[in-house]
């Protein structure tokens, strides 16, 4: 029953996103944008998808090292994979699947994995952050300020996310300190629980610890970090290519206001990111940079159909290697037990 009110829910919230977004267009305008957008620069962005998981990839086997090097093929197929589940699934399923699709391939702790998916998180916010700082600070002059306000609310989201980040980190390096001692100290929770579930929840914390080892290791936090420049830097290409196809009057470092927002319209729990992405895509391009509403509209489905799109086909070819349908990956999601992800 709770399964089914929050899919309700979800749907609704999608709905209500999607009939905002397209509030106000003219449907007939928008086809006529996507029938003239340009394909090389589609194409572009569609081969800046395939370098995005490659490097977040790379990028996950360097935070993975305290738990053990996996190798790039199976590195990329779990991220592959856990993208696919967050396209179709809600609540950003896909980061619970990807270590546990990961851990069949290789001798690693799923939960240990799962602690290194929070590492990227956090080092994707303070990537993202830096660059919105980069284009506030350098080609502030460019935007359409038809709405000061909500420049200064994004330079306030990118402060304040930056600043949770740095903060988070410095939290998750305190508990990747002494992972036995963490574990030591939950068994104790033994005299207010039952101890079998004291005991879960100790050797739950002592691996989720052990995952955050990278971050005690300052040459290999740093590379994870260093990688993740040329990542966002890739996506600003795709995101800047698709508004190249449109004739969007954005330019490239605009992208990475772009960026900032979509990452806020993809938090929006819905599967596949549907409306959320959508709406923040054209509010950014049509409010800062005064695209006609029509190209944005049109540029914002194509390039959520790349986006995600693409790593869906992508996810679901590797997936189905393994056995995995749409709906066992929902199962999994929902009712994984966990011992299995310890």
């Amino acid at each position: 029953m709770r399964s089914h009110l929050r899919t309700l829910v979800v749907l609704a919230l999608a709905a209500g996103l999607v009939v905002l977004f397209l509030y106000n267009v003219d449907l007939r305008g928008v086809a006529r944008e996507i029938a003239h957008a340009r394909l090389e620069w589609l194409a572009l962005s569609l081969a800046t998808m395939f370098v995005n998981v490659a490097i977040r990839a790379w990028r996950w086997q360097y935070l993975l090292e305290p738990l053990g090097m996996p190798s790039f093929v199976n590195a990329f197929k779990a991220t592959a994979v856990g993208f696919a589940a967050s396209a179709v699934l809600p609540a950003r399923a896909g980061e619970v699947i990807r270590p546990y699709f990961l851990s069949r391939h290789e001798p690693l702790s799923a939960t240990g994995a799962f602690a290194t998916v929070i590492l990227e998180r956090l080092l994707d916010m303070l990537t993202v952050s830096a660059l919105l700082a980069v284009y506030l600070a350098f080609w502030h002059s460019q935007l359409t300020l038809t709405a000061p306000s909500a420049v200064n609310a994004l330079t306030w989201a990118g402060g304040t996310a930056a600043a949770g980040a740095v903060a988070a980190l410095g939290v998750l390096f305190v508990l990747a300190g002494n992972p036995a001692r963490l574990g030591q100290t939950l068994t104790r929770l033994e005299h207010v629980l039952p101890s079998s579930l004291a005991g879960l929840l100790a050797r739950v914390a002592e691996k989720f610890a052990t995952g955050l080892g990278v971050i005690r290791r300052p040459s290999r936090l740093l590379v994870s970090l260093v990688l993740s420049v040329p990542l966002w830097l890739s996506i600003a290409v795709g995101i800047w290519a698709v508004a190249r196809a449109f004739h969007l009057p954005v330019p490239f470092p605009g992208s990475f206001l772009l960026i900032a927002l979509l990452v806020i319209g993809v938090a929006v729990p819905t599967p596949g990111a549907v409306g959320g992405f959508h709406w923040a895509f054209r509010f950014g391009a049509t409010t800062f940079f005064a695209a006609s509403n029509d190209a944005a509209v049109g540029a914002a489905i194509v390039l959520h159909a790349i986006t995600i799109g693409s790593q869906l086909v992508l996810g679901l070819v590797f997936a189905a290697e393994e056995g995995l349908s749409i709906a066992s990956m929902k199962q999994l999601a929902d009712h994984a037990e966990p011992e299995r992800s310890v």
